[in-house]
């Protein structure tokens, strides 16, 4: 699943070509087809991502997708190509330049036009965004704090923490060497308040490389130079190779529906 920075770098990209100008909106599939006649030839005014939620608002009406496990987005210049198979929304507009541009949506979770009324509802039901605001750690300590749930667990609830996917969570707690099966309630706030400090950076710096790198270059085994996929984490998806700290089997088991990855000794309980 695309996580927070993801649909951060989607929202700045849908935003720069194809705000303040009308949008065809199309829905070859037809499952959005009745979202999609309302839109159609309105102007779009900005895109905007919270956690892992896009909001596209057509001036009143919002345009809510949640791309889940499967959602994909497909951008292009010029002509669009034939509709092919599952296509659940089409954007074709001039772009920025009068260049055709058009936008692909396949696969989404969530589709589906709301009142600026339902959206503030699904707001209030996400955690805050480490790419929103810097000032979340004591917000979602508030509820970490008072919980028995795994901190593994509890950084997959959107309600606490809006837009950390399984990657930056397996690789921030080993960053701040925190257990994965620890309580939440056995959490410091200062020790979260760390936590949450290192995950703003890492999501901020995974917006501008458009991919997630959490790795310190001494850490590497190239230490110069391009990240190479093989360097980029610490745990996530090496289980079974060499801790790049301790040398210790990294571990892995299915936490919340989803594989977690850590190393029992740098992050002992």
């Amino acid at each position: 699943m695309p996580e927070g920075h993801t649909l951060y770098r989607l929202a700045r990209e849908q935003s720069g070509l194809f705000a303040g100008r009308p949008v065809h909106v199309t829905s070859p599939q037809g499952r959005f087809a009745a979202g999609a006649a309302l839109l159609d030839g309105r102007v779009l005014e900005e895109v905007t991502s919270y956690g892992k939620h896009l909001f596209a608002d057509f001036g009143g009406d919002v345009l809510h997708v949640h791309l889940g496990l499967y959602g994909t987005y497909t951008t292009g210049v010029g002509d669009p190509p034939t509709p092919r198979g599952a296509l659940r929304m089409r954007w074709v507009a001039d772009g920025p330049k009068g260049e055709g541009v058009w936008a692909d949506l396949r696969g989404a979770t969530a589709c589906d036009v709301l009142t600026q009324p339902e959206v503030d509802a699904i707001l209030d039901r996400l955690g805050p965004d480490p790419l929103r605001t810097r000032r979340g750690g004591p917000l979602s300590h508030a509820r970490v704090g008072r919980s028995r749930t795994a901190v593994g667990a509890l950084l997959m609830d959107q309600s606490v923490l809006a837009g950390v996917g399984n990657v930056y969570r397996a690789e921030i707690l080993f960053r701040q060497r925190v257990s994965p099966f620890r309580p939440g309630r056995d959490v410091g706030a200062a020790e979260w308040q760390a936590l949450w400090d290192d995950l703003v950076v890492l999501m901020r710096a995974g917006v501008r490389m458009g991919r997630i790198v959490t790795t310190h270059p001494a850490d590497r085994s190239r230490r110069s130079g391009a990240v190479r996929r093989e360097d980029a984490h610490y745990v996530y998806r090496r289980t079974g190779l060499p801790c790049r700290i301790c040398g210790t089997e990294v571990r892995t088991e299915e936490m919340v529906g989803r594989n977690l990855y850590w190393c029992p000794v740098c992050q002992a309980v």
